[in-house]
Formats: structure tokens, C-alpha cells, sequence
């Protein structure tokens, strides 16, 4: 399954939410410097899709808030 998402690293509070159109914003803490936000990215859809981290993988959008992902559930 791919996933849109828009995400917004140094976030107070790490979460997942949808908004009206079906894209998911991840707020997560850590900064966008070395994969840092990409990582904690990936671990908070792990947790929102009960997934394995190894599943989910990053497909476009490396060094861009818009990303998509795939995810193998």
C-alpha cells in the first residue's frame, strides 16, 4: 500500500493525524538533519499501521516534506 504523507519534524508531540483529503501528517521530534526525521518517520507509521519498521519503506521525497511510502502489510 503507498501513503502520502507531509511531515513536520521538531514537532513538540509526536503524532499521526489525517486531514479531510486523506494525506497523513506525521509530527515527529526529532530535526530533519541525517535521516533523523525519516527514521522517527518511519517508526511512528509502524506504530499507527502495526507494521514491522523493516516493511515500510521510503520511496520519494528523501529531503522533501512530501514523502510516499510504501508499506507491506
Amino acid at each position: 500500500m503507498k501513503v502520502s504523507v507531509v511531515v513536520h519534524p521538531n514537532s513538540k508531540k509526536a503524532r499521526v493525524e489525517k486531514d479531510l483529503f486523506g494525506t497523513l501528517h506525521v509530527y515527529v521530534n526529532q530535526p530533519p538533519l541525517e535521516g533523523k526525521a525519516n527514521k522517527a518517520v518511519i517508526e511512528s507509521l509502524a506504530k499507527h499501521f502495526n507494521a514491522k519498521k523493516g516493511d515500510i519503506f521510503l520511496l520519494s521525497g528523501i529531503k522533501s516534506k512530501n514523502k510516499i511510502f510504501e508499506i507491506g502489510i
